[in-house]
């Protein structure tokens, strides 16, 4: 479990990448999708250094 945890900031950027290659794929139309992965990215690395810092 605490391995999960570990990775979870990992996971996270990772389906941020996700959405950005998405939003790049098809035209855009709005921005939503570059906020949603900005969240995602910024979440994530957080996640990553809070989690890493706990869990030792």
């Amino acid at each position: 479990m605490n391995q999960i945890l570990k990775n979870f900031g990992i996971l996270l950027i990772v389906l941020g990448v996700v959405v950005l290659v998405i939003y790049t794929m098809n035209p855009p139309v709005g921005n939503v999708l570059l906020i949603l992965a900005g969240l995602l990215m910024v979440g994530g690395i957080a996640a990553h250094v809070i989690l890493n810092k706990i869990i030792q």
